[in-house]
């Protein structure tokens, strides 16, 4: 029995020894198979089996004019790029090194934001007066980045860069030049995943060079990008703004929208107001790449599909013209007018509107700058004391002076405060109290609105507003759109009407002074140049406020169907009678006809002009403010113009004409322009 069980015990072991010998053979089998047999086949399949997925960058919408003139385009460009996947980190300082060489030997200049200088002595980067205001938030980033304290000086920076990227066998503008392009690749979250543009819009020959040489430049390669170009820099450059880079700060936010962090982004203006139109959506494809990165096969996944376009409101010829007016009379009156009354001007604003719909035709700030050579002229632009970068049109707030009045004169006419026969007795000085006595810059005698209106009397438009009070001057200057938002796409500042409660924001008592002040457009009251042009427009629509508008619709990049357009109902009637309106027409009419403060600049004109001068007081030199509607009868064009430190405020009339002429008759070139030397009187 015991020899039985053995017996069967063995061929059991033998059974599974069988077993086991085949499941090996076959193992066996099948690697010879693998590898000698089919062993090219199989490393060739290995050989094609790296696959990339790449991303197509969709163009960016243009920007275009009311009639579809270009102002942001795109173009295609070729970007130096870093893939951390294919550059080995131990080579990286080397790798950049030798892509340096090769692009000063071009000409070429790669990114470089580091806010410290070039060359020994190191410093921080200072503005056109020798500040570091300019850069102030760029040093405190690289500040913080380093971990330092704010009192740092540039070397300690550096030297804390240095360290990190192991950049101590290389001189030090060497050191400076890797350290300014390692610490934007971390700024800008290079990693396996996140490509670094290292340089944008290179020449074609450069780009054969680098293709060339690809071999020393392992994870360098070279993409096809859409290029942002404005294609006149110097027109709007404060409405359409700019894009740029993302950065780490930015880019929590933005990833979760589908950005890459390679991706620009609207940075300002339009551009950035709008991106969620402009931007397109980016498309995909698969693409095969061999053993020596040659492309052996490409699958196109999902199609890049174009950002919308967006189509302002304003006119590019007419807002040519009105720069160039601006500029020319401001330049005329630094030459021309006496000290004191207008040769200090340095600075302004124009805005013109559509009366009927709302649209913004013009908005120029001078002195101004090209958003092309923004990058590029920063410093010098940040540091300029007029400050060219500020968008005096929409942000700037001015008192408004004698502009003011129409408002008070339709308050005091709609209340029966006064009548269109109603007279005040100027005698150069207001003298309700003894101890103020505020002056007008005439002796009108027995003054009505109208004459008020026309010769600009203060002691007439005291009297009334003080009979009228604060309240009333409010209600009415408010409903006709002071102090309050106008409806553009942009910021705006909102400026404020002149009350106690300004006054006490501001730590001053209310005084009775305050209210006459007030209603001539002074004490507190300051507004912005676009809520003067829409003001403006409400007046000659005969009491209808409106929303202003600088973007007439964003239409798809096939302009086959409307994505978005403003609401145009937005407005808002004035409560007061049509025989109120009429009235202060009249005077306006009167302020340019014989014996009104503007009348020698439009004397000649054929077309009947309402207008208003103002020479608001400020704590250097009086501004000048200058709004008009025309023609008077029926209104297609409301105007409003500011010229700091230009003194009387009829020096606004000449940018006022040049642009009416435009607009009227298409002169380019307008005789208010070439005739501005002779303008002042």
């Amino acid at each position: 029995m015991k020899e039985q069980r053995q017996h069967h015990f063995s061929h059991r072991i033998v059974l599974l020894g069988l077993c086991l010998g085949i499941v090996l053979a076959f193992y066996l089998y099948r690697l010879l198979q693998v590898q000698i047999v089919n062993g090219e086949e199989y490393a060739q399949m290995a050989r094609q089996s790296t696959v990339r997925e790449q991303v197509i960058t969709a163009a960016r919408g243009e920007i275009v004019d009311r009639y579809g003139r270009p102002l942001a385009i795109n173009r295609q460009g070729f970007d130096i790029i870093f893939d951390r996947a294919y550059m080995p980190s131990s080579e990286t300082n080397e790798i950049i090194l030798r892509l340096m060489e090769m692009m000063e030997e071009a000409g070429e200049e790669w990114i470089d934001n580091l806010p410290i200088t070039d060359t020994a002595p190191f410093d921080f980067l200072t503005g056109a007066d020798g500040s570091y205001d300019a850069y102030a938030t760029e040093i405190a980033a690289a500040k913080s980045f380093a971990g330092v304290q704010e009192w740092a000086t540039a070397d300690e920076v550096l030297y804390w860069l240095v360290d990190r990227y192991e950049l101590g066998d290389y001189d030090a503008e060497t050191q400076r030049k890797l350290a300014g392009v390692r610490y934007e690749m971390d700024q800008r979250g290079y990693s396996i995943t996140v490509q670094y543009t290292f340089a944008s819009d290179v020449d074609i020959s450069t780009v054969t060079t680098v293709m060339e040489h690809s071999f020393e430049l392992p994870g360098v390669d070279v993409v096809e990008n859409p290029v942002r170009e404005y294609v006149s820099g110097d027109l709007f450059p404060h409405i359409i703004g700019r894009i740029g880079p993302i950065y780490q700060e930015e880019y929590e936010t933005l990833r979760d929208k589908g950005y890459q962090m390679n991706d620009q982004v609207g940075k300002m203006g339009i551009e950035a107001a709008f991106e969620d139109y402009l931007r397109g959506t980016d498309g995909t494809r698969q693409i095969t790449v061999d053993h020596q990165g040659l492309v052996v096969d490409i699958q196109e996944g999902v199609e890049a599909v174009p950002g919308n376009t967006v189509m302002l409101t304003l006119d590019s010829r007419l807002q040519r013209v009105a720069q160039d007016a601006l500029a020319a009379q401001i330049q005329n009156l630094q030459e021309t007018a006496p000290e004191g009354e207008g040769r200090e001007a340095d600075a302004g604003a124009v805005v013109a509107i559509e009366v009927e719909t709302g649209d913004v035709l013009v908005c120029a700030t001078y002195p101004s700058y090209d958003i092309n050579e923004y990058s590029t002229n920063y410093s010098q632009l940040a540091s300029d004391p007029l400050n060219p970068l500020y968008n005096r049109a929409l942000r700037g707030e001015y008192a408004a002076g004698s502009i003011f009045k129409p408002a008070v004169a339709l308050g005091g006419l709609n209340e029966g405060v006064i009548d269109p026969d109603t007279t005040v007795n100027c005698q150069g000085r207001y003298t309700r109290w003894t101890d103020y006595q505020p002056g007008c810059l005439g002796v009108h005698g027995e003054t009505n609105v109208t004459h008020a209106l026309q010769v600009s009397c203060n002691v007439f438009f005291y009297e009334t507003g003080w009979n009228l009070g604060i309240d009333r001057i409010n209600q009415y200057a408010q409903a006709l759109g002071l102090g309050r938002a106008t409806g553009v796409e942009l910021t705006e500042s909102l400026g404020h009407l002149s009350s106690p409660a300004v006054a006490e924001e501001m730590g001053n008592d209310w005084q009775d002074a305050d209210v006459v002040q007030s209603a001539i457009g002074q004490a507190y009251n300051l507004f912005t140049p676009i809520q003067m042009a829409n003001y403006t427009a409400t007046l000659a629509r005969g009491g209808v406020w409106k929303e202003a508008h600088l973007v007439k619709s964003v239409q798809d990049y096939t302009f086959n169907e409307t994505v978005w357009e403003p609401d145009t109902d937005t407005e808002m009637p004035v409560d007061a009678s049509e025989e109120a309106f009429d009235t202060v027409k009249e005077g306006m009419i009167a302020a340019t006809s014989l014996g009104g403060t503007s009348y020698s600049y439009w004397a000649d004109f054929p077309i009947q002009v309402a207008s208003k001068t103002g020479t608001p007081q400020t704590t250097a030199y009086p501004n000048s403010t200058y709004i008009c509607y025309l023609p008077a009868d029926d209104p297609k064009l409301a105007i409003a113009v500011v010229i700091e430190q230009g003194w009387h405020g009829y020096t606004g009339a000449p940018v006022a004409r040049a642009i009416a002429e435009a607009y009227f008759y298409g002169s380019e070139e307008s005789t208010a322009t070439q005739q501005m030397g002779t303008l002042i009187p």
